[in-house]
């Protein structure tokens, strides 16, 4: 399948970089389509931990072309940093490219995002403060600094200058600390000269690589859930992470598109704000919390935790075409006598079966579970599914049956290898 996309199915941290670690041993270009450094993707390899949120997690492969695309909003500190720390652990970056069509995040961006969220007091987003929001809104306002741009050195420093002190006034206005432009000028002209090498017309690239008989993989970040147009909004990230985004995101066509994998953990995590049907307050939420380790790979923050929710899932089936899932984190599970899954909803009285399109109405929603016996016993081991005791077995069987597509590759521990092929 030479185009395969790998998509979060819930509100993110479902495990994609490990999926997409896998996938990529398969692919010759990993490409990231969307978001910005408010992503973190965690792998580990031989006990070693690479935290990524810019660079595609297919870079610890030698044969993988890593790619960021058009679609994201890229932050040069944070990119080179990532570059620095890959290459002083072994893992060369000098095939990474860069479009030149992907805008470029400033401190102008990072100084709105605080200011805007700052003034919604109690009612906050529950934003990084990256400047992922600001820059996507310049992209739309069509005042963006690109990527590209870094190829003509004089003409980029104008470009700051410009826009740097232009958005200095709305700063000092919004009652903001102005920017030194000048430092940034110099700063980011430093940065825009290493940044050269890297740039690539990234959509000739990889329609090429197609031609040729290359794979590709397309990794998205955030999730579903999180979608700009079809995710829980106000609450959600200012970009396209479903298989549609994919598409605008790199420059390949829906046609191109043969595989789409959907991410979904054995149960539910959120950071930040919003509606969270299957959200637990008890002793189970915070085993899930503590035995998981959920704490956001970026921002450090605790995540909310509930049940597996397959209403969602099945509605993140329908917006992504999903072709299959792959089920991370069922050893998370291991500990509980009786284990739950939400298989459908109840908004006064009514059942309902498609998941709900307004605020209000998600913050009335009371789960319908099914329960399931617990297997009490450690995951870690298996690399079967003949491996797998009866009631692991039976929670994978039920996911199938609800959301109606195969679950293909089931997690059961943090390392690369911790997992098993499933067939049902």
């Amino acid at each position: 399948m030479p185009v395969t996309v790998v998509v979060g199915a819930q509100w993110g941290d479902e495990g994609k970089a490990k999926v997409i670690d896998l996938l990529s041993k398969e692919h010759t270009y990993v490409v990231r389509y969307q978001g910005g450094h408010n992503a973190g993707h965690t792998v580990v390899v031989d006990g070693e931990k690479y935290a990524l949120q810019l660079i595609p997690s297919g870079i610890l492969y030698e044969h993988v072309i890593p790619v960021i695309a058009n679609g994201v909003v890229v932050d040069l500190p944070t990119l080179f940093s990532e570059i620095d720390m890959l290459e002083a652990r072994g893992n060369s970056c000098a095939d990474l490219k860069v479009s030149s069509r992907a805008h470029l995040i400033f401190p102008w961006h990072q100084a709105h995002d605080a200011i805007a969220e700052a003034m919604r007091g109690d009612d906050k987003i529950g934003t990084t403060l990256k400047g992922i929001g600001p820059a996507y809104a310049d992209k739309a306002r069509r005042v963006g600094i690109r990527a590209g741009d870094v190829v003509d050195p004089e003409r980029f420093a104008t470009l700051i200058r410009e826009r740097a002190t232009a958005e200095n006034k709305l700063i000092a206005e919004a009652g903001g600390d102005e920017l030194d432009v000048d430092d940034m000028v110099a700063r980011y002209s430093e940065m825009g000269a290493r940044l050269k090498p890297y740039v690539a017309e990234t959509i000739s690239l990889l329609h090429n690589a197609l031609a040729g008989g290359a794979h590709v993989l397309l990794e998205g970040a955030q999730a579903t859930f999180l979608d700009l147009d079809h995710g829980t909004y106000p609450y959600v990230t200012s970009s396209n992470p479903t298989a549609g985004g994919a598409c605008v995101g790199s420059g390949l066509g829906p046609r191109d598109l043969d595989r789409i994998v959907g991410i979904t953990k054995a149960y539910t995590t959120r950071v930040g704000a919003g509606p969270f049907v299957t959200e637990l307050f008890d002793d189970d939420g915070e085993t899930l919390g503590r035995v998981g380790k959920e704490f956001g790979t970026v921002t450090g923050r605790a995540r909310r935790c509930g049940w597996l929710d397959l209403v969602m899932i099945r509605h993140a089936v329908r917006l992504n075409s999903l072709t299959e899932l792959s089920l991370t984190k069922l050893d998370i599970l291991d500990g509980f006598d009786t284990v739950k899954i939400c298989t459908g909803y109840s908004y006064r009285g009514e059942t309902v079966t498609d998941y709900p399109d307004r605020y209000d109405v998600l913050e009335e929603i009371e789960p319908i579970y099914e329960e399931l016996p617990g297997w009490k016993t450690s995951l870690s081991a298996a690399r079967a599914a003949g491996e797998l005791p009866a009631e692991a077995k039976a929670f994978i069987e039920v996911v199938e049956r609800e959301v109606g597509i195969p679950v293909r590759v089931v997690g059961v521990g943090a390392e690369r290898d911790d997992y098993l092929m499933w067939e049902s």
